[in-house]
């Protein structure tokens, strides 16, 4: 059972995402908090496999309650679930130690399934946010690497880069899910980078990697 705590200061909105982990098969909601200062006293208590935390919280906004989570609890895995799609916001939840990015206008399924994502070691990001990151790091390395990647590689970051979880790229591909999980490894290592964001971000820059068709297996 994946354990979930949610940072949401708006009441409503918490009580559903309450609702919405408890009715799952495979989560569990183990404390809602209003705000940063409650959560960042809890959490480390109670160490929950995945957080869903909110940008505009009331006093400490969610970015800086990241950040001294991360001190904290650093084995803790923080989603962002939020309204906000400014690039700025998004790098520096990132760059504080959020581990994904979400907007709430996903599906209860689509953030169920990004929770499992989070869970697994995955790190959930919808393709508009995947996009936006991107111009962050335009000064990455060059992906000196790049021609060793394999088609199968190749195909896995690209889908990587369209926002889909690892879940539905096994599902898109007819790999298995550790297989997935395994290529993804192998891109992170031959790219030189260490999440999804770096790799997608060296992914879409201009020239630097291309997509290939795959033929079905």
């Amino acid at each position: 059972m994946i354990s979930v705590s949610v940072v949401e200061d708006d009441r409503g909105v918490g009580e559903g995402l309450s609702r919405l982990l408890d009715c799952s098969a495979d989560c569990r909601c183990l404390a809602c908090y209003p705000n940063a200062e409650v959560a960042l006293l809890d959490i480390p208590k109670r160490l929950p496999d995945v957080v869903l935390m909110d940008i505009d919280l009331p006093a400490m906004n969610g970015i800086e309650c990241v950040r001294k989570l991360k001190n904290v609890a650093p084995s803790v895995r923080i989603v962002m679930l939020t309204v906000y799609e400014d690039p700025e916001e998004i790098f520096n939840a990132l760059s504080a130690g959020a581990i994904g990015y979400l907007l709430k206008n996903r599906s209860p399924e689509d953030l169920l399934n990004a929770i499992r994502d989070a869970h697994s070691g995955g790190s959930p990001m919808s393709s508009q946010i995947a996009r936006k990151v991107v111009q962050f790091f335009q000064n990455c390395a060059p992906a000196d690497k790049a021609e060793s990647l394999s088609d199968r590689e190749l195909e896995v970051l690209d889908l990587l880069a369209k926002g889909f979880l690892v879940k539905e790229i096994a599902d898109q591909t007819g790999l298995g899910y550790g297989t997935v999980r395994t290529y993804i490894r192998r891109v992170y290592e031959k790219l030189h980078v260490h999440s999804r964001t770096q790799a997608v971000a060296k992914y879409l820059q201009p020239g630097k990697l291309k997509p290939r068709r795959m033929s079905p297996i």
